[in-house]
């Protein structure tokens, strides 16, 4: 199964959030996920971003795919991480 690390858009029309969880490539975005990993809401000044960040290299360690809107948005967070 590919494995995709992604954001699954929340709240209402016009507030989005989104939470980043880690999710079969194949489905829709707002479908069942496998693990949720974190929670960003960019409207907050600054913007909000909790990620259990063990959670996230261990799927990453599992062969997991940061989508190209997570890659954004934990690209600099993961190299560090991962260092």
């Amino acid at each position: 199964m590919a494995v995709s690390i992604r954001l699954m858009r929340i709240g209402k029309k016009g507030n989005p959030a989104y939470r980043i969880v880690a999710i079969d490539k194949r489905k829709k975005r707002n479908t069942e996920y496998l693990d949720k990993l974190g929670f960003y809401n960019p409207l907050l000044e600054p913007a909000k971003l909790e990620l259990d960040e063990k959670k996230l290299i261990d799927w990453v360690n599992k062969g997991a795919v940061l989508s190209e809107g997570a890659q954004k948005l934990l690209g600099k967070k993961l190299r560090s991480l991962k260092d």
